[in-house]
């Protein structure tokens, strides 16, 4: 198998793609398409301020390379969640952020959940959920919190997370399976800034996982491998077990399917808007971030029950 480009042994093949390439031309080529989807969705410019989500990850942290490699103004910001799950994941994800970033002479912002909140993930959960189901749900709401919250008192203009391709069609097929129609509006490479929300980009969502992974081995970043513990049984990791049969029998399957998605989506042939006024937002009183809710937030009122709980308990 030889390089599409030079002819020289190539070191990897994306049959999706018609294409081989040689370790050289593969690592320039994930940052010129990176650059490409970029600069085709509007995400942002050299001149902005860029957040970049990372967990430890090969997606997240592989865009944050590409991103320093090409100039432009990109720090990261690692979230501890606090989740053990027997081996230490979330200290030995911190370990390895905080190793990429020191290595590269990054900024890297780090929110303990614990030390900033009094309690970790899995502890928000089970004085939250009292033990029923998984702390997912509480985990996406305080990243979306701190994410948006650090961005916006940090002064970045843009926040970046690396979600791939296969993230974005396990979403997607999801969603279309149970027709969730406000989600699907939602579904984007960018979403627009709003008074008090940064604008979110996603760069990595036309490459397929198998690509940023190779991108990161070849790079010589290194990464956790291990999923979230709480991530087993998921109907996420259900959906692209599925959508990889599909993808196996028929190269390019999930880029068709994403890219025909958001087509339809810009001419409006799946999605209609709803008529009438959008709900108002209001500042939450205690973080002063927009909420739907007039008062506390969902993510306030959740800290503010965890500490009223851990004093009751404590007294």
């Amino acid at each position: 198998m030889k390089c599409t480009i030079c002819r020289e042994k190539a070191s990897i093949q994306m049959r999706q793609h018609r294409l081989a390439m040689c370790q050289g031309h593969f690592l320039d080529w994930i940052p010129d398409q990176t650059n490409r989807f970029i600069e085709k969705y509007q995400m942002f410019t050299q001149q902005d301020r860029v957040l970049v989500a990372v967990s430890g990850g090969k997606d997240s942290l592989s865009l944050w390379d590409v991103l320093w490699r090409s100039g432009y103004q990109a720090d990261g910001l690692y979230i501890d969640l606090g989740i053990d799950g027997g081996f230490g994941y979330s200290s030995q994800s911190r370990r390895l952020t905080e190793q990429f970033a020191s290595n590269r002479g990054l900024q890297l912002h780090v929110v303990g959940i614990e030390d900033q909140y009094g309690s970790s993930i899995p502890g928000l959960a089970e004085r939250n959920q009292r033990g029923r189901g998984k702390p997912c749900s509480v985990c996406g709401l305080s990243k979306r919190h701190i994410m948006n919250q650090i961005a916006r008192d940090l002064g970045y203009t843009v926040l970046a997370t690396g979600h791939n391709l296969d993230d974005e069609v396990a979403v997607l097929f999801g969603n279309t399976l149970e027709w969730k129609v406000d989600a699907l509006r939602r579904q984007s490479p960018v979403l627009q800034e709003m008074p008090g929300f940064a604008r979110k980009v996603k760069p990595f969502c036309r490459l397929y996982e198998r690509e940023t992974a190779a991108y990161a081995l070849m790079r010589g970043i290194v990464y956790i491998y291990e999923e979230c513990p709480f991530s087993v049984g998921s109907k996420s990791l259900y959906y692209k077990e599925l959508l990889n049969r599909l993808e196996n029998d028929r190269p390019g399957a999930k880029l068709v399917y994403y890219l025909s998605f958001l087509r339809a989506r810009e001419n409006d042939l799946l999605i209609e808007p709803q008529p009438g006024p959008e709900m108002p937002l209001h500042l939450c009183p205690s973080c002063r971030q927009p909420t739907p809710i007039d008062g506390d937030c969902a993510f306030c009122r959740m800290i503010r029950k965890t500490a009223s709980d851990i004093e009751a308990h404590s007294g």
